[in-house]
């Protein structure tokens, strides 16, 4: 399995897996309840220094935001039409700050450890009909398929471009059939592998 992790001998490749999700965990609640853009900067600023420590190329994290440019102009413009400035500016920075952190603990951490921390965790909870191995199949899968379904983004606009077609509003769709024959073709893997 590909895995998006970004090896090196840093301090924050050293903190344990269930130690990054607990403080992902806790840092995505609490940036929610913070209302001053003064102290959400702080946290983002935290955030970026946190990717210098773990010596992640600033190419990788640059890119990363641009990604999420899109999304973030769409959500601040709604919010600021909406709700005012100073609102926009707080969802944008919590989204920002969340998106990266979330991306550092990728980077940063196996996709093994990731899983096996997942597992452990919902262990308890097999009485109740929890099965952890399915939740660490899923966790896994789709941190494989993010990059993929870039791929395939790629790809459609690739061949978009090459019909002469620079903007087209029908890009989700073709997108949208080669990511459910991709599912189909996992689905029937899984299947014949004796998972239902």
């Amino acid at each position: 399995m590909l895995s998006l992790y970004h090896d090196a001998r840093t301090p924050v490749h050293t903190v344990p897996a269930g130690a990054k999700l607990l403080v992902l965990a806790i840092t995505g609640t609490a940036l929610f309840f913070v209302p001053s853009i003064l102290w959400l900067a702080v946290a983002l600023a935290v955030v970026l220094g946190l990717y210098t420590l773990a010596e992640i190329p600033w190419r990788t994290t640059s890119r990363q935001v641009l990604g999420l440019t899109p999304f973030l102009v769409l959500i601040i413009g709604a919010q600021w039409v909406f709700t005012g400035w100073e609102s926009a500016v707080l969802v944008g920075e919590r989204i920002l700050t969340l998106v990266l952190l979330a991306n550092l603990v990728t980077l940063t951490t196996r996709t093994t450890a990731m899983i096996d921390t997942i597992e452990r965790a919902l262990g308890p909870l097999r009485p109740l009909g929890v099965r952890p191995e399915r939740v660490g199949l899923l966790v896994a899968m789709t941190i494989r398929f993010i990059p993929v379904i870039r791929e395939q983004a790629e790809l459609v606009r690739d061949a978009q471009r090459a019909r002469g077609i620079e903007r087209s509003t029908v890009f989700l769709i073709p997108l949208l059939i080669r990511t459910l024959r991709m599912a189909d073709g996992v689905g029937e893997a899984l299947d014949a592998r004796g998972l239902d």
